[in-house]
């Protein structure tokens, strides 16, 4: 076969590489961030003496500053792009990691926690989800949950951050972990562009000669959704879709940040503890990828609704675990992994779907500032229970309940209109 002079390479898509840069980034940033504060749990209360419920509140905190500017960040995001919030983001977490590692009073440490929501809303969720996608449309699922998928990863930071305060304890720890912030993501903030027009692109890497605009009105389901945010906070599909992912953020950001102190209270070493909680998020993966390809074949309504009743399994597992049935833990960890986070990827395609990508950060936003109202009640509550009951048990029942109701939200959600203009 003759050897062709004029072939040249094929170039990879620069949406693929805005999706490798919101990996890493959210891979670090959750894993020190969300995933690991559980590591830190017990030394804050070994050292300052502060109750269940006042360090759980410093979460809650966190969720209620993120919920609160998630909305504006969801306008900014639309509007200037995603590569300044990313890059302003990381400077503003690695001053709340500098106060965190300062702490001396219970005050500094609600400080330190709102400068660290402040720098995590701009640097998460909605901006890294606004960044792909933008960049996708027939892919967005894949491309999401690849995304995503670093949430997940993140997990295998829990151990590492846990073998740091054993070994350096807390304060050092959050030291090193800052510089591994700006050393790491401030340059993969500056890979991420905003939308593929402006760079002479189109969505999911396609020839501008091969995008084709339907204007028959008796094939409206092909076109794009272009739903206006007004429109979009009027529909029954919003809320449906934004109560039911409450639900998810309580039950999660309780479960994630109570998970060690849990094991604790059942006697299961810490070692063993912080392995748990790194592979809650590596468990998820299967489910970001999976319930995410699968999301892209079937209805996301009836996905988003296996994704809960997981959830909902994997709690009472949960619930019931101790030292005589370890293996309910193993249980949990599949069920409960897989489902959230399939919803977890599901949550960005199926608003694109519903609403497109023209208001897409600023709807996501809304829904995020929505989710926090659960992330802020969650945490504190469970440490609430645990202080006056001595168990966390009663609070795993409460949320299993929680799960059905997001069960039935996901199943009754009204398909969108797909034909209205923006608003």
């Amino acid at each position: 076969m003759p050897f062709n002079l004029n072939w040249k390479p094929r170039r990879i898509f620069y949406g693929w590489w805005v999706v490798v840069a919101c990996f890493f980034i959210s891979l670090y940033t959750g894993g020190v961030i969300f995933y690991g504060f559980t590591a830190i749990f017990e030394p804050l209360v070994d050292q300052f003496g502060w109750s269940y419920a006042q360090i759980s509140l410093a979460a809650s905190l966190r969720g209620l500053e993120a919920g609160l500017l998630a909305p504006l960040v969801g306008i900014l995001v639309d509007r200037w792009g995603p590569r300044r919030l990313l890059f302003g983001g990381v400077v503003i977490v690695s001053l709340g990691l500098v106060l965190l590692s300062r702490t001396t009073s219970l005050g500094m440490f609600y400080g330190a926690f709102a400068l660290l929501a402040t720098g995590m809303s701009t640097c998460s969720s909605t901006v890294l989800m606004t960044a792909v996608a933008n960049w996708f449309r027939r892919k967005i699922s894949i491309a999401m949950g690849i995304m995503i998928c670093g949430y997940g990863c993140s997990g295998l930071l829990v151990p590492v951050i846990a073998n740091l305060v054993d070994t350096y304890e807390w304060q050092k720890a959050i030291a090193i972990l800052t510089i591994g912030l700006l050393a790491i993501c401030l340059p993969l903030s500056l890979l991420v562009r905003h939308k593929p027009e402006q760079y002479g692109y189109q969505p999911d890497g396609e020839a501008e000669n091969t995008v084709v605009l339907n204007t028959n009105p008796s094939q409206a389901e092909t076109v794009e959704a272009n739903i206006g945010t007004r429109q979009a906070l009027k529909s029954r599909t919003f809320w449906h879709i934004a109560l039911a992912l409450l639900c998810q953020a309580m039950i999660l950001s309780t479960v994630v940040t109570h998970v060690m102190p849990y094991l604790s209270s059942i006697d299961i070493p810490r070692a063993r503890s912080s392995l748990i909680a790194m592979a809650i998020p590596l468990t998820s993966i299967s489910g970001r990828l999976g319930l995410g390809w699968l999301g892209d074949r079937l209805d996301k309504r009836r996905v988003i609704a296996v994704a809960f009743a997981m959830i909902c399994g994997g709690l009472l597992c949960f619930a019931f675990t101790s030292l005589e049935a370890p293996w309910l833990l193993v249980l949990f960890l599949i069920l409960f992994g897989i489902g959230y986070g399939g919803n977890n990827t599901l949550r960005g395609s199926v608003i694109g779907e519903s609403f497109g990508r023209s208001n897409f950060g600023t709807i996501h936003g809304l829904v995020i500032g929505i989710m926090m109202v659960g992330s802020i009640t969650g945490p504190p509550l469970a440490g609430w229970v645990f202080d006056n009951w001595g168990s966390y048990q009663p609070i795993w029942f409460v949320f299993t309940g929680l799960a059905v109701v997001g069960i039935l939200l996901a199943l009754t959600t009204p398909p969108n209109q797909r034909h209205s203009p923006t608003v």
